[in-house]
């Protein structure tokens, strides 16, 4: 089958110019980051409140990893996906009753769409503790005595999101977003959904660590 002459230049170049712009594409200007708010203020749900949360909708606190698969209520793994990271837990266990494992993964989805919408490159965040066993608290006690004895991590809906550290998806990406800017789309990121009544959050200086209970 003969292809006219005319068409065939036609489409060498719609191809090339196609080709050139898709190389020559540019990231557009990085919008300014800026959180309107104070972290003290705006994240001080105290402990009474996340517990009320965690009766209500948790497990009952399990005294051992191995009694973690009998829980009260069925849950949900949590391991890292496209969203966030889970770090190495040494004291607590990754899964979440399925109200909890919802909201961690769209704080992580709008984490990035707000990053999208910056012009910044993606990050993950990273989940530094989930639910603890009535072991895990005890071992906790002894390396902290002002950790809680009745802490809402032990009924799987609680989990610490770093506000410090993240992972950068692209490493090939030369726009590297500082950690002060990722804290605060973190921040406007989880103000929004406290205000819609999805989560109750703190936050914790010393740990470095935003400490969220779905609600």
């Amino acid at each position: 089958m003969k292809i006219n002459n005319k068409l065939l230049l036609l489409l060498l170049t719609i191809s090339f110019t196609t080709i050139f712009y898709s190389c020559n594409e540019k990231r557009g200007e990085l919008k300014r980051i800026w959180f309107k708010g104070s972290y003290n203020r705006d994240f001080n749900d105290l402990n009474d409140l996340h517990l009320s949360s965690a009766l209500k909708i948790g497990i009952e606190p399990v005294s051992s990893r191995e009694e973690a698969e009998h829980a009260s209520r069925k849950m949900e793994e949590i391991t890292t996906n496209d969203y966030y990271e889970v770090e190495e837990l040494t004291h607590s266990i990754p899964f979440l009753v399925p109200e909890a494992a919802e909201l961690l993964e769209e704080i992580g989805r709008n984490f990035q769409d707000s990053l999208t919408n910056h012009n910044a490159s993606i990050y993950k965040i990273k989940v530094t503790s989930i639910t603890r066993t009535v072991d895990d608290i005890k071992k906790l006690r002894k390396r902290n005595l002002n950790s809680s004895l009745n802490s809402a991590h032990q009924y799987g809906t609680t989990f610490d999101v770093s506000w410090n550290r993240f992972v950068k998806i692209e490493e090939t990406d030369t726009l590297s977003i500082p950690k002060e800017d990722l804290k605060m789309v973190l921040a406007m990121v989880l103000r929004d959904l406290q205000k819609a009544d999805r989560c109750y959050v703190k936050h914790e200086r010393k740990q470095g660590c935003f400490h969220i209970t779905a609600r």
